[in-house]
């Protein structure tokens, strides 16, 4: 059974620790639990994949502590800086170039040369990438094809072993997936979310394309 853990300093510091060592932890957001790995550790997100049953094509979502550490892998822009400035920490995710030199696993971003990176608002979440000290890889902590987790119980319920650890944070308050935002070309809406169209343009100053499935 896998340990289903408190928010306590010492879990925290457990939880960074298992990342650290190529392991899944669970974890909540502000928007839904995620699925964490270390985006560096090509094994670890791989094991992502297999936990949600998930297609390899679909690229992931790396999640950081702090803006300087993000940019250390991205491609910065101007729209990216009022986004950021306006919406993080928070339920918004930028799709930026990424950097050559950036280590992060090329199945992150299915081998495309973006990356879609954000900065959450949840404290316990940011708590875990302070720990842990780098991008953590995470998409939502259930398989493929089911409703996303906002609670602990939803993620045992729907991985149980496939997952190391879990930490259990109460409900998320969100309870909806971030909103992407494209940002390789002209600003793409590439999915909705927390964070609604019309508030982007406004804080972009111009309207967005939409991408339909």
């Amino acid at each position: 059974m896998t340990d289903c853990l408190k928010i306590t300093a010492d879990n925290i510091a457990t939880a960074a620790g298992v990342l650290a060592n190529g392991g899944l932890v669970a974890f909540p957001t502000e928007t839904v639990y995620g699925l964490g790995a270390n985006a560096c550790d090509g094994d670890a997100v791989a094991a992502i994949f297999a936990a949600k049953q998930r297609p390899s094509f679909n690229p992931l979502i790396v999640h950081f502590a702090d803006l300087d550490t993000l940019k250390q892998h991205v491609h910065w822009t101007p729209e990216a800086e009022l986004l950021a400035q306006a919406y993080w920490p928070g339920p918004l995710t930028l799709v930026l170039r990424k950097q050559p030199d950036s280590p992060i696993s090329e199945l992150v971003s299915a081998g495309l040369d973006t990356i879609a990176v954000r900065l959450p608002a949840h404290d316990s979440a940011r708590a875990i990438l302070r720990s842990f000290g780098g991008g953590v890889a995470a998409p939502s902590a259930n398989r493929s094809g089911q409703i996303s987790p906002t609670t602990a119980q939803h993620v045992i319920d729907s991985l149980g072993a496939r997952v190391d650890a879990i930490l259990d944070g109460g409900p998320c308050k969100v309870g909806v997936e971030s909103t992407i935002v494209g940002l390789t070309d002209k600003p793409v809406l590439l999915r909705p979310g927390g964070i609604t169209e019309k508030e982007l343009a406004q804080t972009l100053g111009r309207h967005l394309a939409v991408r339909h499935k």
